[in-house]
């Protein structure tokens, strides 16, 4: 079984420098990441879905940029928002 994971799985090699690593050490014994390696995954994920977060935030905008929302599909917004805090059991 571990060979199959080591083909299938392919292995990224980098350095750090003795403070980042010991960070790494850290989130492993606190049991944030199993082991280093683990964190690095974990890392690069979380990279890549703020990045597209951000891509995705940024094509919002210059959508919004190139069809302003018009008065008459704002109007009523205000009422429509209050009903449905005033619904909430708060």
């Amino acid at each position: 079984m571990p060979f199959r994971y080591a083909v299938r799985m392919a292995q990224l090699v980098t350095r750090v420098d003795d403070r980042l690593l010991a960070q790494v050490d850290a989130l492993v014994d606190q049991g944030v990441a199993a082991t280093r390696s683990d964190a690095v995954r974990l890392g690069l994920v979380a990279l890549i879905e703020s990045h597209r977060r951000q891509q995705t935030g940024t094509a919002i905008v210059e959508a919004y940029r190139r069809h302003p929302q018009q008065d008459d599909e704002l109007a009523g917004l205000d009422e429509a928002t209050r009903a449905l805090i005033e619904e909430e059991p708060w």
